[in-house]
C-alpha cells in the first residue's frame, strides 16, 4: 500500500465528501421503500415485511458500515 501526505483539512474535506456520497445513497434506498429508518428498514427486509428488498438491504448495510468507518477516522482525527 503506498502512503500520501495530505493535509488535515483536505482529508476531513474528503471524509465530509464520502460521508454526503453514502448518506445520499442511504436516503435514496429508505425514500424508495418509503421508509425513515434504517434499523426499521433492515428489520423489515429481513423478516419479509417488505418483499424483494434483499438486494437494497444488502447495500444498505454496507454503506451503513462504510459509514460508520468513516465517522471513526473522522473522529481519530480529533
Amino acid at each position: 500500500m503506498t502512503t500520501v501526505s495530505v493535509e488535515k483539512k483536505l482529508f476531513e474535506e474528503l471524509l465530509d465528501s464520502k460521508l454526503a456520497v453514502i448518506s445520499e445513497k442511504i436516503n435514496k434506498i429508505l425514500a424508495k421503500w418509503n421508509y425513515n429508518s434504517v434499523e426499521l428498514f433492515l428489520t423489515h427486509a429481513a423478516d419479509g415485511t417488505i418483499e424483494e428488498a434483499e438486494s437494497d438491504a444488502i447495500s444498505m448495510t454496507n454503506l451503513v458500515d462504510k459509514r460508520d468507518e468513516l465517522y471513526k477516522i473522522k473522529t481519530n482525527l480529533a
